[in-house]
């Protein structure tokens, strides 16, 4: 395990974050080769496909954020030396990972029913109604790899999550291209390729937990699951109403025609993978704020949330130059069809002027986890993204003539909104003592 109270806080927050990161970014690599593979099908399968892996995510985000809650329950643990009680917290984030199994994969299945009435295009609902239902079998495994790493996370090693993803993209890359072309799947191959990695991640992250400490206990407790499932809610919902937004963003693309849709998953894939980035080093910041509050070090834990903020704006400020510099070499890498790619340029414009709004609101996000406020987190983002960043969207978008473009240009004033909240909220709330979860 990492040494809690590390002296060099950067070099303690990058020990984390790099592998965290390395692994967040291949989750998302997943989701770029499936899309990039559909690319060489047709439009409309990589749209499809785009739009499916877009909604199966946000109906399991909510799922992925309420187990979320064993950041701070574990890392606060971990930092006041009690390595039963952090045991026993993945133990019963195991069975809140099985219940909230059931609850995701209803609206996986319920909602390819209403992609048609909403407007998108035949070709397109069809295929993300394939790609959403072959899906349904991997939701318990996603669910419980979050546990996992999670856990993991809190107790500092975070090495077996990288070379989860290293194993997992591997064999994602060779089913894919297997099951879509080899045995002529098509869209259901590339989904059933997620699905069989998503189990062997799973599998994967096991060799990383080593023996159970005594006194651990892995029975049912009503009791303990409750109080995660209070602390992780916010989360799931705060999740939940990010992720809809980009998600309701694809649905309106998808009414602009097979070009927009396709452009907007393919753009949408490339800032997913800086945004995974910063989520590791959010996720790392839940850590070492959680340590130090576990040992009642406040300063600590403010100066480790500082540290992950500055380190974030500098890593998104360069992913926003390489947006800049290499539009069509990117948008290439996922499409050969030339509108799809011109209106990915476009796109990327937009991607890169909002880059250091999205990785300060993912770290945001994490730091104020690791303190076990969730709740301002979840109203933040309903403030940002459908108060203000939805309608501007709409009206730039949808009534107004910038189309997909004028869409990303109102998800990216969201992001801003957002980002400035959360620094300001864990500036205030961590300049006197905090309290740590009883």
């Amino acid at each position: 395990m990492a040494a809690p109270g590390e002296p060099n806080e950067l070099r303690a927050l990058w020990k984390l974050a790099l592998p965290l990161a390395l692994a967040q970014a291949g989750q998302a690599l997943m989701g770029i080769v499936d899309t990039g593979v559909l690319g060489r099908l047709s439009a409309a399968a990589q749209a499809g496909a785009g739009l499916g892996n877009s909604l199966t995510f946000t109906c399991s985000f909510f799922g992925m954020g309420v187990l979320l809650a064993l950041d701070p329950l574990v890392s606060q643990a971990i930092g006041s030396g009690q390595l039963a009680r952090a045991r026993t917290h993945y133990w019963q984030g195991v069975w809140l990972a099985l219940m909230t199994s059931v609850v995701v994969m209803i609206p996986i299945a319920g909602l390819p029913f209403l992609l048609e009435p909403f407007g998108v295009a035949p070709t397109v609902a069809e295929a993300a109604r394939t790609y959403m239902w072959w899906r349904l079998p991997g939701v318990a495994g996603l669910m419980l790899f979050v546990t996992a790493r999670s856990y993991l996370t809190g107790t500092g090693r975070v090495a077996i999550t990288f070379w989860a993803m290293v194993v997992a993209n591997i064999a994602n890359f060779a089913l894919d291209v297997g099951l879509v072309f080899g045995a002529g799947l098509g869209v259901m191959g590339a989904s059933l390729a997620t699905v069989l990695c998503t189990w062997l991640q799973l599998g994967v992250l096991f060799f990383g937990f080593g023996p159970a400490p005594e006194g651990t206990r892995r029975r049912f407790d009503r009791v303990e699951v409750l109080r995660a499932f209070r602390i992780g809610a916010p989360i799931g919902l705060h999740f939940i109403a990010e992720s809809g937004v980009f998600s309701l963003t694809g649905l309106l693309s998808g009414r602009l025609g097979e070009t927009a849709a396709a452009a907007h998953q393919v753009a949408l894939n490339w800032a997913s993978l800086t945004f995974c980035v910063a989520s590791g080093i959010g996720s790392a910041a839940a850590t070492r704020v959680g340590w130090a509050i576990g040992r009642g070090d406040s300063p600590g834990a403010r100066r480790a949330g500082l540290t992950a903020f500055s380190s974030v704006a500098v890593f998104m400020a360069l992913a926003s130059l390489v947006f800049v510099v290499f539009p069509h070499t990117m948008a290439g890498l996922m499409s050969s069809d030339p509108a799809v790619i011109q209106t990915v340029i476009a796109l990327f414009v937009v991607v890169a002027v909002f880059q250091v709004s999205d990785g300060v609101q993912a770290v945001g996000a994490g730091a104020l986890r690791g303190t076990g406020d969730t709740t301002f987190t979840f109203w933040a983002n309903i403030v940002g993204h459908w108060c203000i960043g939805l309608p501007i969207a709409y009206w730039l978008g949808v009534r107004g003539p910038y189309g997909v473009v004028g869409l990303w240009w109102g998800l990216s004033a969201g992001l801003t909104v957002v980002a400035v909240t959360l620094v300001t909220r864990f500036n205030r709330s961590t300049r006197g003592e905090i309290a740590r979860l009883a």
